[in-house]
C-alpha cells in the first residue's frame, strides 16, 4: 500500500469533505424546492409555475417606522417553528403596490424567505416584477432558518388572492383586504375604534376611489387628502400606517402625483425618506 505524505493526505480529505458539503448544500436545497412546489400546488389558482427569485432580508426592525409590536403567534396561531407561509396570486398587469412596501417592512421585523414565480397562465413579465422581492439569497434552501415564507406567484387572476394556511383558511381577496392582514403581522390596529375607522376609512378611499375612480373622484381624494395632512404629518394622526402606505401607492398608480398639492407633495416626501418604498420607486419608473 504507497504511503503519503501527510499533507497530500490532509488535502484529499478536505477535498473529500468539500465535496460532502456540496452535495448536501444541493439535497438541501432540492428540498426547500420540493417543499415550496407543495405549498404552492396545494394553495388555489397557484399550480404549475416556475420559480425565478427568493430573498432574504434580516435587518433590525426601526420602531419609528411602525408603533407597536405584533407577536407572530398571536396572529397567525402557534406552529411549533414551522415556516408559515403566505402564498399570494396577482396579476402583472396591476402590481399590488402596497405589498411591496409591507414586504420590506415585514423583512425587517422577521426573518423572511421571499419567492417569485410566474404561473403557467401568464407569457411574459417584466424583469423589475421577477425581481421585486430582491436578489436571491446564499441561504435559501435552509427553510428552517427563517420564520415567514412570502412568496408571490404572477398569475392572471381578476382579483388579487391571498392563503396563508392552505388546509384551514379561504383565500383574502383584494388587495385592500390583504393588506389589512399583513399590516397587523407588523403591529395591531388602533384600540381606539375612531382612530381605527380612520385608518380603514382612508385604505378604502385608497382602493376605491383613487385606484378606481374617475378622474374627478380621484381630484375630490386629492383635495381631501392635502387638507387631512395640513392638519397632522400622517393620515391617520401622528403616526405613519396602513392608511399613508396604500394612499401613497394607489397616488402613484393614479398618476396623481405630480399634480398634486403642498401638503401631498410634502407628504409623499416624508413616506420615501422612510426608505420602504425603494421597490416601488423602480416599479413606477
Amino acid at each position: 500500500m504507497p504511503m503519503y505524505q501527510d499533507g497530500e493526505m490532509d488535502a484529499g480529505v478536505k477535498a473529500l469533505e468539500a465535496r460532502q458539503d456540496e452535495i448536501m448544500r444541493k439535497l438541501y436545497e432540492l428540498k426547500a424546492a420540493v417543499e415550496g412546489l407543495a405549498k404552492t400546488v396545494t394553495t388555489p389558482d397557484a399550480d404549475l409555475d416556475l420559480t425565478v427569485s427568493s430573498s432574504l432580508s434580516s435587518q433590525s426592525f426601526s420602531p419609528t417606522t411602525v408603533k407597536g409590536a405584533t407577536d407572530l403567534d398571536a396572529v397567525l396561531g402557534q406552529d411549533l417553528g414551522a415556516l408559515r407561509d403566505i402564498v399570494i396570486n396577482a396579476n402583472p398587469g396591476k402590481p399590488p403596490l402596497s405589498l411591496l412596501v409591507l414586504h420590506s417592512l415585514l423583512c425587517q421585523r422577521y426573518r423572511v424567505l421571499s419567492t417569485v414565480h410566474v404561473h403557467s397562465s401568464v407569457t411574459e413579465v417584466p424583469p423589475q416584477l421577477l425581481s421585486c422581492l430582491g436578489p436571491r439569497h446564499a441561504d435559501s434552501y435552509a427553510r428552517q432558518m427563517f420564520q415567514l415564507g412570502f412568496t408571490l406567484i404572477w398569475k392572471d387572476v381578476r382579483k388579487l388572492q391571498m392563503k396563508f394556511s392552505v388546509r384551514n383558511m379561504c383565500p383574502v381577496e383584494g388587495e385592500a383586504n390583504v393588506a389589512r392582514f399583513l399590516f397587523k403581522l407588523l403591529a395591531p390596529y388602533p384600540s381606539d375604534p375612531a382612530a381605527a375607522t380612520l385608518v380603514d376609512s382612508w385604505v378604502d378611499v385608497a382602493f376605491f376611489q383613487l385606484a378606481e375612480g374617475s378622474t374627478k373622484e380621484r381630484s375630490v381624494v386629492l383635495r381631501s387628502l392635502n387638507s387631512a395632512l395640513g392638519q397632522r404629518p400622517w393620515l391617520a394622526g401622528p403616526e405613519f400606517s396602513l392608511a399613508d402606505i396604500t394612499c401613497y401607492c394607489c397616488v402613484h398608480q393614479s398618476a396623481m402625483a405630480a399634480a398634486a398639492p403642498a401638503n401631498v407633495q410634502r407628504w409623499i416626501t416624508s413616506c420615501e425618506n422612510l426608505g420602504h418604498f425603494s421597490a416601488v420607486k423602480l416599479l413606477l419608473r
